[in-house]
C-alpha cells in the first residue's frame, strides 16, 4: 500500500493485482483493445425511474470495487484508490420509439468508448426505456474493476433494491463483501508466499512435460501455411495475435428442450457443464486436425471459492490452458472425467499469475510472442439473476451482453443461461480477420453434433463419435 496526494487528498493506494494486470498489458502493448464490457437488465413493466436512480446509488455505496480509480505515481506504476462515494449523475435515455436492433447498436457504440484511464470513473450507468415495454439499466464497466461475476452481482443488487423501495418486498439481499480485503489477500499472496511457490512448482511441471500441439477451429490450414512461412515443418503453435482487432458477436440459441438434456445428463453423472462443453470442443477440434489425440482450450477461471471473492466484486477472472491427450479407444463420458480431473488441477492453482505463466512457456518452448497453441477460449457463465422467489414479483425480464468491437483473441465462446427459459445461448466473440461466420456457424453446428451424439451414449467411444459426425 502507498498513500499519494490526488487533487489535494491523501489516498491509501494499491498495486494491481494480477487479474487486473492481465488487461492492463491487453492496452498497455495494444493501444487499440477497449476494455469495456457492456450489459444491459431489462424487466417488462414501467419503472420509478428516480427511485431506480436512488437504488442505483445506494448500490454503489454497497459495492466499493464500483468506485475504483486508477493512478500513477511519480514513477509511471499504476495503483488503485477507492472514493468515499459516487455522485455522478444516472443519465437516462429513452430507446421505446427505436427498433430495438438499432438500440442495441447505439449501446455497442457506447461500450466501444473506453474510459479515461487514471483519476476518473471507471463504470457508467444509463437508466433506459426499451421497446415492447422493456425498460431497466444499460452499464458499461472496465474489465480491470469489474468481471461478469462481478457485473451480475451488481445488477442483482439493484434489483433487489428497488424491489424493496418500490414494493416493500421483505427480501434476504445477496450479501456484498469489500474489495480491498480480498485485493490484501490477492497481494500477499503474489509476493513471494509458500501458496505461490507451490502453485510455480506445478506449473513448470506442466510446461515441461511435453510441449503441446495447436488445433485451429478452421482446420490445419493456418499452422501448415505458418510452418511454411517460417521453414518450420515441426512447430506446433501458431500466430494468433494481429494488427487488426475488429470483433463482433454472434449468439445462437440452444433450445430450452436440448439445453435441459444436457444439464441432466451432468447431473445424472456428477459432471459440470464447463467439462461436457469442453469435451464437445476439444472434439471438434480434433476432428478438423486429423483427429489430433492432443487438444488445448483456453479456459476461464472465476477464483470465487471463498465467500469473500464470491461477494468482493472486482475482477478475478484468470486464464490457463486445460490439454488433454484422449485416445480414440476411451468413451465419451471417460474423456469428460479426464477433462474434469485436468481443471480440479488448474482451479488447485489458478491464483498464479497466467501472464507470468505465458511468459515461462514461451521462453521454455521458443515461441514468438503473439502466439499459442490454443485457439479458442472458453468461459461458462452459470450466473443468472434469480427472480422467482416468493417475495419478488414474477416478471419477464431479459439481459444482454454488447460487443465493445475489438478482441485480443481469434475466437472467444462464452455460454450463458438465458433469464427466461434458462436454455443455453452460445455467445461467440470473434476477430474478423481470423473467423468467417460460415466458420463459426461450422463450429457450433459440430459442436452441437458432437455433444448430442455423446450424451445419447455415454459409453460410445471418441473414435466412433469422430467418424459419425
Amino acid at each position: 500500500m502507498k498513500e499519494i496526494n490526488i487533487n489535494g487528498a491523501v489516498m491509501k493506494c494499491y498495486p494491481l493485482c494480477a487479474a487486473q494486470k492481465l488487461h492492463y498489458y491487453t492496452i498497455r502493448y495494444s493501444p487499440v483493445q477497449v476494455l469495456c464490457i457492456g450489459t444491459g437488465l431489462y424487466v417488462k413493466q414501467d419503472v420509478d425511474f428516480e427511485l431506480l436512480k436512488k437504488a442505483i446509488y445506494k448500490t454503489y455505496e454497497k459495492f466499493d470495487s464500483m468506485r475504483l480509480r486508477f493512478v500513477q505515481d511519480e514513477d509511471g506504476k499504476v495503483y488503485q484508490y477507492i472514493v468515499p462515494s459516487e455522485e455522478r449523475d444516472i443519465e437516462f435515455f429513452d430507446f421505446s420509439h427505436w427498433n430495438e436492433a438499432d438500440a442495441n447498436e447505439e449501446m455497442k457504440r457506447w461500450t466501444s468508448v473506453p474510459f479515461e484511464r487514471f483519476n476518473s470513473p471507471m463504470n457508467k450507468v444509463v437508466m433506459i426505456k426499451m421497446p415492447e415495454g422493456y425498460n431497466g439499466i444499460y452499464l458499461k464497466v472496465d474489465h480491470m474493476t469489474m468481471d461478469s461475476s462481478a457485473i451480475v452481482g451488481f445488477d442483482r443488487a439493484v434489483l433487489e433494491t428497488y424491489s424493496i423501495m418500490k414494493y416493500g418486498a421483505d427480501i434476504k439481499q445477496s450479501p456484498v463483501r469489500p474489495f480491498i480485503p480480498q485485493l490484501e489477500k490477492d497481494l500477499a499472496y503474489e509476493a513471494g508466499s509458500p501458496a505461490q511457490k507451490k502453485d510455480e512448482e506445478y506449473w513448470m511441471n506442466n510446461i515441461e512435460r511435453s510441449e503441446p500441439m495447436y488445433t485451429d477451429f478452421s482446420g490445419q490450414g493456418r499452422l501448415i501455411t505458418q510452418r511454411r512461412e517460417n521453414n518450420n515443418p515441426n512447430q506446433r503453435w501458431a500466430m494468433v495475435v494481429s494488427k487488426d482487432p475488429t470483433a463482433a458477436i454472434s449468439v445462437y440459441r440452444l433450445e430450452k428442450e436440448a439445453s435441459m438434456r444436457l444439464m441432466e445428463f451432468c447431473e445424472m453423472n456428477n459432471v459440470s457443464m464447463a467439462s461436457l462443453l469442453l469435451m464437445g470442443m476439444r472434439t471438434v477440434l480434433s476432428k478438423f486436425n486429423d483427429n489430433e489425440k492432443d487438444v488445448s482450450v483456453k479456459t476461464c477461471v472465476a477464483r470465487r471459492g471463498t465467500l469473500s471473492e464470491k461477494y468482493s466484486g472486482g475482477t478475478r477472472v484468470h486464464f490457463f490452458p486445460l490439454r488433454t491427450i484422449i485416445e480414440p479407444t476411451l468413451t465419451f463420458l471417460e474423456g469428460i472425467r479426464i477433462i474434469q480431473a485436468e481443471q480440479n488441477k488448474i482451479f488447485r492453482h489458478a491464483n498464479y499469475d497466467p501472464i507470468e505463466y505465458t511468459m515461462k512457456r514461451g521462453r521454455y518452448w521458443k515461441y514468438d510472442p503473439g502466439t499459442s497453441y490454443e485457439s479458442i477460449t472458453l468461459t461458462y457463465q452459470p450466473l443468472t439473476i434469480n427472480k422467482n422467489t416468493p417475495e419478488m414479483p414474477d416478471i419477464p425480464y431479459k439481459s444482454c451482453w454488447y460487443s465493445n468491437g475489438v478482441a485480443s483473441q481469434p475466437l472467444y465462446l462464452t455460454v450463458m443461461h438465458r433469464p427466461e427459459d434458462n436454455g443455453l445461448n452460445f455467445n461467440f466473440e470473434y476477430r474478423a480477420d481470423a473467423v468467417t461466420e460460415s466458420e463459426m456457424e461450422y463450429f457450433y453446428y459440430y459442436l452441437c453434433r458432437v455433444l448430442f451424439r455423446g450424451i445419447e451414449d455415454k459409453n460410445r467411444s471418441v473414435g466412433d463419435i469422430l467418424e459419425i459426425i
